[in-house]
């Protein structure tokens, strides 16, 4: 790829168009460079192994709906059945090598399947032995224990890369070799045994409570996103959001904003929605007159933010709930106002971009008809109502999603034109087990990251350290935590990035005397923002290989237009009202500065009001936007008042030019 626009890659992009549409094959070539979960085998349709992966597949969704429907089984066997299925998956998709065997499974894929079943269903037989002896693990236990560890360190090597397996090593030698380890990071150290029977046998490491997540909610939400995107979803949000804002100027980026937010809301994965929502958004932003790497950065950024955005969000927000054991309600409202000011920051630069640049809209008469939209589809809606509702009342998640799936079955049957075919079902079924490995064989993975940290204190030790090395300054230990939430997103999946980050970040913010759930909401959201972030940004970077742009140019941009994203998470810390902490009045109050704040923010980041600003009128919008952000009496006053005299300054400047205009 050359980093220059309008280079080959664009020419590529634009050949391999179709009525302003990438195709398929650029689509998953981005996928395939920049999303190491998009790297697995494609065999070829109705044979054999073809046949057997979507059989397993078919059976894993199969096994998850019974249980979380009819069936009833004991965490660690549930968690163990989930593992098996996954790794076993992983095997026969994933290849030891990018240049090994891509049609089909070798030897060492299959040796390795057979080891994924026997240390995989292991403990759903061994462990009512093991509690019958007093949780005394035998020789047998070690030796399935330790081949355990290598196979779900080697399944996630396949399908996540090199970098969340190598940090779970590196925590396994830490737990023994501790005795060698000076300083305050030094401990006895642990045997072999110990480490064994922690990280397989108990419930603190691979078969922890991350694993448990997502062997109930996660694996149902990724599900249900694959019934909605069976039954038609992505044409509705893409019609009606094209009906809602194609007419105004920049129209195409106000419906990559808007459909691209939804759409990673149900996905779940940046990089995916910015590939596949892309394909389509990003063509049209170019043929209106954007710039290449400004395309490719909108759709980066909004696709970032879907997993942010309730009600479904990304899938580190189910664990979150789980490790501070509050309801998944209490995780999505509090997620709700920032989640609309980062859209709202989004939606408001592209609009300035639009204006700056002189840029219109699409003819109407091109655009969907909103009516003909949702009389065609939009019963297709029902499914997320039904999700919304139950979360709300107080549903678990796994039935909420589970009858969330039955609800998406029965909508599309209440037109013909979008009615699931038995076809239909079985892919769906097919392609949400597909969906969920990577997340699962991540949250395996970073059981050794936890089951380390609970066995050596290493998580009050590390935060212990953050603290003295800020000083005890609440500001400095934020940004300690930013930078190292951004650094673990650069090479590992969101969800594992917040485990991380939770383990070895967050105990630093709460001796500090933060609320657990506003110091677990900014390492998610910093998780979540790594994907816009450079020097590696991947979600940005794809946005960049489907517009033809440099990618560089692409992340910098996506950066600045991220910029509330970076915001938000330190002042919700400081003023918990915009994570709903607090009075209604104090909620709703914080929620309209905030937004007027947000506002001007854009405007300073796009140095465009009424018109373009000068330097000085630049760094006042910053003052104010900072001002009105921040929720409080003072500093709303400051903001509103620098806000005004920007404005007048503005209008003023405006009504000159038109004056001297006129005279001449």
């Amino acid at each position: 790829m050359k980093d220059r626009e309008g280079t080959s890659d664009d020419n590529q992009v634009e050949r391999l168009s179709a009525d302003g549409i990438a195709s398929e094959e650029v689509v998953q070539e981005f996928l395939e460079k920049y999303d190491k979960e998009s790297q697995f085998r494609k065999f070829m349709p109705r044979t054999k192994l073809a046949l057997l992966v979507s059989a397993i597949a078919v059976s894993f969704s199969l096994f998850h709906l019974w249980v979380a429907g009819f069936g009833a089984l004991e965490a660690i066997k549930l968690r163990s059945v989930h593992l098996t299925f996954v790794m076993v998956l992983i095997f026969l998709l994933y290849p030891a090598h990018r240049k090994g065997m891509r049609n089909k499974p070798g030897i060492t894929d299959w040796a390795m399947v057979a080891l994924s079943i026997v240390t995989g269903l292991y403990m759903v037989f061994a462990n009512e032995q093991l509690a019958m002896r007093g949780g005394l693990p035998i020789t047998r236990d070690y030796i399935m224990g330790a081949l355990g560890i290598l196979v779900v360190l080697e399944a996630g090597r396949r399908a996540l890369g090199k970098e969340l397996p190598i940090l779970g090593v590196l925590f396994l030698l830490y737990a023994y070799f501790g005795e060698y380890i000076p300083g305050t990071f030094g401990h006895s150290g642990f045997s072999l045994n110990r480490i064994i029977a922690h990280m397989y046998l108990g419930s603190e490491g691979i078969f922890g409570v991350a694993l448990g997540v997502s062997a109930t909610f996660i694996f149902l939400f990724v599900l249900f996103g694959a019934f909605l995107g069976e039954t038609g979803m992505a044409k509705l949000i893409n019609d009606a959001s094209m009906s809602m804002a194609g007419t105004s100027p920049g129209g195409p980026a106000k419906v990559a904003v808007f459909a691209s937010g939804i759409m990673g809301t149900i996905s779940g994965s940046a990089v995916a929605n910015v590939a596949t929502t892309g394909a389509f958004t990003i063509p049209l932003m170019k043929n209106i007159g954007y710039k290449p790497h400004f395309a490719g950065a909108v759709e980066a950024v909004a696709s970032t933010g879907g997993q942010l955005m309730p009600p479904v969000m990304g899938a580190a927000a189910f664990i979150m709930a789980e490790f501070l054991n509050i309801p998944y309600k209490d995780i999505m409202l509090a997620a709700l106002i920032p989640a609309f000011l980062y859209y709202l920051a989004v939606f408001t630069m592209v609009h300035l971009e639009a204006v700056k640049t002189g840029l219109v809209g699409v003819s109407r008469d091109k655009l969907p008809i909103m009516g003909v939209v949702m009389k065609e589809r939009g019963h297709l809606i029902l499914p997320l109502i039904a999700i919304v509702y139950l979360l709300m009342k107080g549903v678990t998640p796994t039935f909420a999603a589970f009858y969330g799936i039955l609800t998406a079955i029965g909508a599309s049957f209440l037109r013909k034109t979008t009615r699931m075919s038995w076809r239909g079902l079985l892919m769906a079924l097919e392609m949400g087990a597909k969906g969920s490995v990577g997340v699962a064989i991540a949250t395996a993975v970073v059981g050794f990251i936890v089951g380390v940290s609970s066995l050596t204190s290493l998580g009050i030790t590390l935060g212990d350290n953050m603290i003295a090395f800020a000083h005890g300054n609440l500001f400095a230990t934020l940004v300690l935590t930013m930078i190292t939430a951004i650094i673990l997103g650069m090479g590992m999946p969101t969800t594992a990035v917040y485990i991380v980050g939770a383990t070895i970040a967050s105990p630093a913010l709460l001796k500090l005397g933060i609320a657990p759930l506003a110091a677990h909401l900014f390492v998610f959201y910093f998780g979540n923002i790594s994907n816009v972030t450079p020097p590696v940004a991947l979600a940005a970077f794809t946005g960049a290989g489907i517009a033809g742009a440099s990618p560089s140019r692409t992340g910098w941009a996506a950066a600045r237009l991220a910029s509330a994203g970076f915001l938000i998470p330190f002042i919700w810390i400081y003023s918990p009202a915009l994570i709903a902490q607090g009075s209604l009045g104090e909620i709703l109050l914080a929620a309209v500065t905030a937004s007027i704040g947000i506002i001007t923010l854009a405007c300073a980041v796009q140095g465009y009001m009424l018109r373009t600003t000068n330097v000085i009128q630049r760094i006042f919008l910053f003052v104010a936007a900072l001002g009105l952000i921040k929720p409080g009496l003072i500093t709303d006053t400051v903001g509103i008042s620098v806000l005004i005299i920007v404005f007048l300054w503005q209008r003023y400047q405006r009504n000159s030019v038109k004056a001297e205009s006129i005279n001449v």
